[in-house]
């Protein structure tokens, strides 16, 4: 960097005229200067380019785009400030305020579901947004102070940092920078070992590769070093002794090892994926029908439309019975009547206590509900008719001794003994499902479209339910994009002698899809994007996923986390018969279809493949989360190096 030699002038613009005693006293030292220039901030324009163009590539590597090889490169021009040795003016704030550009366009689908999820879109953004300046500080930190490699320390802080935000408070596991090369069979096959963790790791690695590899003289461009001033009283003095190079500690040192390790780790992962793809032989598995009905969230509320979304269920299961499957799958919560259940030893008066305050005929009432059988009979003749198993979506209601519960349900029901075993969702969706320290803070039940109601209770432990010769493991909603939640389930089959052969997702994604003046939906990006973050758990698991969802995106996906083409798809929104045995692709785009009633019929491939992450856990990512918290707390207390 180039050493500006300004004149030692006056407080009033003269030549200072100071006697040599005095100049000689107050005169500061070289190394002084050096300090001084060190810590002039350099301004923060090349801080905004650098943040705004890394939030601008993010956005465009995940859905409604989709440019998933843009991932590799997204977060390089941000890295780039890790390699500066002293920050720029209001770095940190800048960084937090591209990361909530990033976060609030990338999330903007949560506010389709209800006026008061505009609260939680906007809290969510704010969340998300930390993680942007705290995954350079501590790489900062980490590289400056601590005198590691940057492409050790980024790596290891950001794939850290996704754990914490995927378990931190329910957890959020969305939006990895792994996710974008779900469409690259070969390279997500890692998942197995580590993991998306793992996947994420090797996109980071290139990216901070990428940024270190950027020429000095760029950096100079982006004014991401400050200006150097050093007074005429020391031009005598050699060269070398008054430059100032603010960019000696922005050097990418031996970037020829750089490349070589990052490429040795790509090429490392890429032939994992492609041994452990020539390694499947999928076996023909159960024949599932995958039931699809198209009804925006406030028509399933509406009491009035209860017969209406039964009416098309059951139509889509008549279309696909035909095919013969052995399971058939409703989505979540799509049969709208609830199952009612009292615990035993209950007795009618506890029940009566507990009841809403009604008169005494409408209380009569309310208890005859209860001692009701008709969904018992209703779900175990819709079985016997299809001759197949089915697993419905369901509210189930528990009387206890002193309490009600309620619950977001998949029962399972057969032919030959109805409803049978039930699974209770154990990741509830916070503000959607429960609102947190409620009884605490009252005010919080504004922040969710429950209000003032109990919201759901939480199931105790995952199920598996055996029909024939198979063994299907139930997840609710967005329990697919939680990995140590799915992996827990999948461990505890195995320990009890019960191996999951196909995880069976029923969703309702009918929150998050656009409506016209006529009514008709169009679904967000958040279908799209819970159907690639659902596929890491096949390939996590080596276990086959298959996705019942309100309003799409239906789908069977293998243990190598490809999205497979059933054998029928039925378009139930089709004009004539001849039209509604179709595709899951619209012909016209190559996108997935969504937002439509249809039925998608499929033989899951089974895999018999095993997973050291099922078997092991998160142990890389907790590995990376430890190392980025110590570098945290570390960091602090060491000196920054000198040059």
């Amino acid at each position: 960097m180039a050493t500006q030699i300004l004149p030692q002038t006056s407080p009033t613009g003269q030549s200072s005229t100071m006697n040599p005693e005095s100049a000689k006293r107050h005169e500061p030292t070289v190394r002084e200067i050096i300090e001084a220039a060190r810590s002039a901030p350099a301004p923060f324009r090349g801080a905004i380019a650098c943040t705004l163009t890394t939030a601008v590539l993010l956005w465009s590597s995940f859905t409604p785009l989709d440019w998933g090889w843009l991932g590799w490169i997204a977060l390089s021009p941000m890295l780039m400030l890790v390699r500066l040795e002293r920050p720029t003016r209001f770095m940190y704030p800048v960084l937090y305020a591209s990361g909530l550009v990033w976060s609030l366009a990338t999330l903007q689908w949560m506010r389709l579901g209800d006026p008061a999820m505009y609260i939680a879109w906007g809290a969510l953004s704010v969340y998300v947004a930390m993680y942007f300046p705290i995954c350079i500080a501590i790489s900062r930190g980490a590289v400056h102070r601590l005198g590691l490699p940057m492409l050790v320390a980024v790596p290891v802080v950001w794939t850290g940092l996704e754990y914490l935000r995927a378990t931190l408070m329910t957890g959020f596991a969305w939006y990895f920078i792994g996710h974008t090369q779900y469409a690259w069979p070969e390279m997500i096959q890692i998942s197995d070992l580590v993991g998306a963790y793992g996947v994420s790791f090797v996109v980071i690695l290139v990216a901070t590769c990428v940024a270190g590899l950027v020429p000095l003289g760029w950096l100079e461009r982006l004014k991401l070093f400050p200006p150097v001033e050093v007074p005429t009283d020391f031009a005598h003095l050699p060269a070398d002794e008054i430059v100032v190079q603010n960019s000696s500690r922005a050097e990418f040192c031996r970037p020829w090892l750089n490349v070589g390790i990052t490429l040795a780790v790509v090429v490392a992962a890429f032939g994992y994926g492609v041994v452990r793809r020539g390694q499947a032989d999928f076996k023909p598995g159960p024949r599932v029908a995958l039931i699809q009905g198209n009804f925006p969230v406030r028509l399933k509320h509406s009491e009035d439309e209860y017969a209406t979304i039964f009416r098309y269920h059951d139509a889509l299961t008549g279309m696909a019975v035909q095919h013969q499957p052995d399971l058939i799958v409703w989505p979540e919560t799509m049969f709208r009547w609830p199952l009612k259940i009292v615990e035993s030893g209950v007795q009618e008066t506890q029940l009566r206590a507990m009841a809403p305050p009604i008169d005494l005929t409408e209380q009569n009432r309310w208890i005859d509900d209860w001692k009701d059988s008709t969904v018992r009979a209703t779900l175990r003749e819709m079985s016997e008719r299809a001759n197949a198993a089915m697993m419905i979506g369901i509210d189930t209601w528990v009387a206890g001794q002193d309490q009600i519960r309620r619950f977001n349900s998949a029962v399972m029901v057969t032919p030959d003994g109805g409803v049978g075993d039930r699974y209770d969702k154990m990741h509830r969706v916070l503000y959607g499902e429960y609102t947190p320290l409620k009884e605490e803070l009252p005010f919080l039940a504004s922040l969710s479209p429950l209000g003032d109601s109990g919201g759901l209770s939480k199931g105790e432990s995952g199920k598996v339910f055996k029909y024939g010769n198979w063994n299907f493991s139930p997840i609710i909603c967005f329990e697919d994009t939680v990995p140590h939640l799915v992996r827990d389930i999948a461990r505890g089959a195995e320990a009890s002698d019960q191996k999951v052969d196909v995880f069976v997702n029923q969703t309702n994604d009918g929150w998050f899809v656009y409506l016209d003046e006529g009514g008709s939906s169009e679904g967000s990006s958040e279908l799209n994007q819970h159907l690639i973050t659902a596929s890491f758990r096949a390939v996590e698991t080596r276990t086959p996923l298959v996705r019942a969802v309100n309003t799409g995106i239906s789908a069977v996906i293998d243990g190598d986390g490809v999205l497979i083409e059933p054998n029928v798809f039925i378009n139930g929104d089709a004009e004539t018969r001849e039209e509604s045995i179709s595709t899951m692709r619209d012909p016209a785009t190559g996108k997935l279809r969504k937002s439509l009633n249809a039925a998608v019929i499929a033989d899951v491939p089974l895999d018999s493949r095993s997973s050291f992450y099922v078997a092991h856990g998160d142990w890389f990512a907790q590995g990376c989360c430890v190392g980025a918290l110590f570098f945290s707390f570390v960091c602090p207390f060491r000196r920054r190096r000198q040059a």
